[in-house]
Formats: C-alpha cells, structure tokens, sequence
C-alpha cells in the first residue's frame, strides 16, 4: 500500500526543512507583481472596462489557481510525480495540438497559441511545455545516471523529446519560447553531464537553423532591424521599445512615484504584459531596479541551493530546470525592455499579465519547495528502507547552518 500514497509521509517536524528563504522570495515577487501590475494598468483598465482593478482581479484568480498548482507539487512524493509524468508529458503535447484546431484555439496576429476557457479566460499551452520539458528530460538523465559503468547512455528520447516540443512551439509562430525551451534543454544536457564535445556540432546545426527560422517571418527580421537600428521604424514595429526606453530613462535613480508622476507608462502598448518591467522602473527608478535584481538574485541563490543539496536526482535535475526557467525569463525580459536583446514574446515572471505563466512559475516554485526537503538519505532514489548503504564513504555528513546535509 506504501506505493498508493500521494502526499509526502514525513512527520511534522520534517517539514520544517523546506527552504522558508525561497518561499519568502516567491512571496515577496509575486506581491511586487500584483502590486506593479495594478498601478501600472490601471488607467488602461479604466479606459478599457470601466474599472481600474480589472486586470488585477483577473491575475489573481490565476495567481489563486497557481498557489493551488504550488501546493500540490510541493506535497507530492516524488515516486508520485514521476508516475504521473507521462500524463503529464502526453497531456501537454495534447495541449499544443489543439492549438491547430479552429474554434478551440485562438488566433491573434496571425499565430495560434491560446485555447478558449471559461469567463473570458485563455490557456497558452507553451507556458506548460517548459515545465513538462524540465520534468521529462530530468526523469531519462536520472534514468542514464544509473546505467552501469561501460554501458553506452542513449541520449536519443531526450533529443528527440527536446526537438518534438520546440518544434510544435514553433508551428504555433512563438520562436523565442521555442528557442527559451531548447536553451533550457540545452542547459540541462550540460548540468546532467553531458560530454562538452557534443555541443559544437550541435551549435553548428542550431545556429543555421535559427537564422532560417527568423528569415520566415517579416516580423522576425524587423524586431532584428529594431534592435540593430534603433532609430529606424520610431512610430510603427519600434514604436513599444522606444516608449519603454522614454518609461526607463524617465524614473532616474528614485523613481517617479506610483501617482500622478507617471506618464510614459501609458504610451506603452500592452504595458501590463512583456513590458511591464518598464513601468516598475519608471515608477521606482534605478533603486527600484537593484531591489528586484538583489530579489531575483536571493530567488536563485536559494533555489539553486536546494537544487544542489537535493538527494533525489531526478528532483535535483527538475529543481535546477525549474530555477534557470524562471530566472533565464525574467533576465531576458528584462534585458529586452531595456534595449539590450531584440524583442520578444517572453513575459516577466510574477509580474506580467498572463494566466498561463503565473500558474505554471508557481508550480515550478512548488516543485522547487519540495526539491528544497529531499536533503536525507531518506530522500534518495534508491532508498530500500534503511540507511547502512550510505554509511560509507559516497556519502558523508557535514552540517549547513546547524542542519545535517548527507553528500
């Protein structure tokens, strides 16, 4: 009966090792994402539907459901979530296929990417695709890690796992959460040990194909014209980066304010989503900026932390996915806002407008949580029921902050 139970059996006292520190950053992150978000879509919500609260009744309901998404994946064992991958994997790419289907999906400047749900809402299935990847490629690197010595690893289903769901987030004309995807796959390769040889003949393969993948599309090249020229195309495609750079450049060191000071915010197109990041600056200033960089910093240090610590190696693997997720986004978003990288279609984790996303950064956070309490023999994929096949030398004790850690 032990293998039918769902929730993790650990007395009252274990759960004490969860990491509060991540759990406070996570805290912290998504209050400052409800908090940007009101006082910088309000007049558009007002001008749009008559009330200044509505896109921030709209996030959190969804930030209600990820906290749900959260609890969940922070309490299942993890013998319990890697039975339910396959559903999970399955279910996901069922997901992006209905994207295709007229009726169900949603199209909106010509790309397809969102499913109708309930009350007005939408389901964005890539925002799925990033933490099924991460679940999938650490379960099969987990499962290569315990082939004998001398046995050739087959990194073939990872590859081709990778490639199938990249491409499908291709067809739906989303390149830069394809490319995020087979970036953070990439990274994963690398963090499973993967032989550093097979990375130049894959970048061979990978860079031409990108270019080819950006010629396609008009939008493509002209996001890449913007950000090579950007006086070109001021008041048409450039027009959004530029009123983001006025919103920055606006707010000096301490900020505008959160009143009446704020002006360029509303010139911004869509501030609410991927360019909600210029609106906190404006508002915050530079002070503002180092505030939430020292905050995304604390955020990955300490899930990096328990990633490293984790006994499990498939949470191990899944925790560090879950991480460079999360933080790959929010430096990007960041780094587009700013001018510094082309534009994008990645939003600000916590902060943007989006369903999808804020569901799927609070189950990552959940499954982090729970990677943070694998720390104990106890924990370890191969645990028979005992703990004298770790009294050697592979695995010594040692203490981190008064709490016994197994290496």
């Amino acid at each position: 009966m032990d293998e039918y139970r769902f929730l993790a059996d650990k007395p009252l006292e274990e759960y004490h090792k969860s990491d509060t520190g991540f759990l406070a950053c996570v805290i912290l992150l998504c209050g400052l994402g409800i908090f940007t978000l009101f006082f910088c879509s309000q007049n558009l919500a007002q001008r749009m539907f008559g009330s200044p609260f509505y896109f921030v009744k709209r996030q959190l309901v969804c930030v209600a459901v990820g906290a749900g998404g959260f609890v969940l994946f922070a309490s299942l064992r993890m013998s319990v979530i890697r039975k339910l991958l396959p559903y999970i994997v399955v279910g996901t790419f069922i997901l992006c296929l209905l994207t295709f289907v007229p009726g169900i999906s949603i199209e909106r400047n010509g790309a397809r990417r969102w499913l109708r749900m309930p009350f007005s809402f939408t389901l964005q299935p890539s925002e799925f695709v990033k933490f099924a990847v991460v679940l999938f490629l650490a379960n099969l690197f987990d499962k290569q890690e315990k082939i004998p010595a001398g046995q050739d690893k087959n990194i073939l289903p990872a590859v081709i796992g990778l490639s199938l769901f990249s491409f499908m987030i291709f067809l739906q004309k989303d390149f830069s959460t394809c490319v995020l995807i087979f970036g953070i796959g990439l990274i994963l390769f690398f963090e499973s040990g993967a032989k550093l040889t097979w990375f130049p003949p894959a970048l061979l393969l990978i860079i031409p194909l990108c270019i080819l993948m950006v010629m396609q599309e008009p939008y493509r090249i002209e996001r890449i014209i913007a950000f090579v020229r950007p006086e070109d195309g001021m008041h048409t495609f450039n027009y959004q980066s530029m009123a983001a750079k006025r919103a920055i450049s606006s707010g000096g060191f301490w900020g505008s304010g959160i009143g009446s000071g704020l002006v360029w915010i509303n010139s911004i197109p869509e501030v609410q989503a991927d360019y909600i990041f210029a609106g906190w600056t404006e508002a915050m200033g530079l002070f503002g900026v180092i505030v939430y960089l020292v905050l995304l910093g604390l955020f990955a240090w300490r899930g990096y932390r328990s990633s490293f610590y984790c006994m499990n190696r498939f949470a191990s693997y899944a925790s560090f996915g879950c991480v460079t997720v999360i933080v790959m986004q929010s430096l990007v978003n960041c780094a587009v806002v700013c001018g510094a990288l082309p534009a994008t279609g990645i939003p600000l984790p916590f902060f943007s407008l989006g369903g999808s996303s804020v569901i799927v950064t609070m189950m990552m956070c959940g499954f982090i949580v729970n990677a943070s309490r694998c720390n104990t023999p106890e924990d370890a994929d191969d645990f028979v029921g005992n703990t004298d096949m770790y009294n050697s030398d592979e695995f010594q004790i040692r203490s981190v902050n008064g709490v016994k850690v197994y290496e």
